[in-house]
């Protein structure tokens, strides 16, 4: 590995939030519920978990930019959660999405968000 990638996830590891004991106690448990409640094609309680896991560190903003609405209230809907209360925000983590970082910079996330303001190739853009 070169030192600018080691210097790269050095970086990137800085502005990770260890999860306290109480937010990974809530996380399994939403996993386990979610798992064990689930009934349909895998690769989608496959995608929600992730959705989950990255939620935390993003925050529930950059998400609704990776994710269409549709696929946001599915992701909740299989995890049974409420990701704008559930997740940040946004964190430190969140200018790697780079349709974040547009829209902050934009100042425009909400018609981003509502696809009054579209993105080319969003899902390239994300990290």
């Amino acid at each position: 590995m070169s030192k600018s990638e080691e210097a790269r996830i050095k970086k990137n590891l800085t502005k990770l939030k260890p999860l306290s004991v109480e937010k990974l106690k809530q996380l399994q448990e939403i996993e386990l519920q979610a798992i064990a409640k689930f009934s349909g094609q895998l690769d989608e309680l496959e995608s929600a978990l992730g959705f989950l896991r990255m939620g935390f560190q993003f925050g529930w903003k950059p998400m609704a930019i990776i994710h269409s609405k549709k696929t946001f209230k599915k992701y909740e809907q299989i995890l049974d959660i409420n990701a704008r209360e559930l997740f940040p925000e946004d964190t430190p983590t969140s200018e790697r999405s780079n349709g974040y970082a547009l829209a902050v910079k934009l100042s425009k996330f909400w018609k981003i968000v509502n696809g009054e303001e579209p993105i080319e190739n969003k899902r390239a853009l994300s990290p």
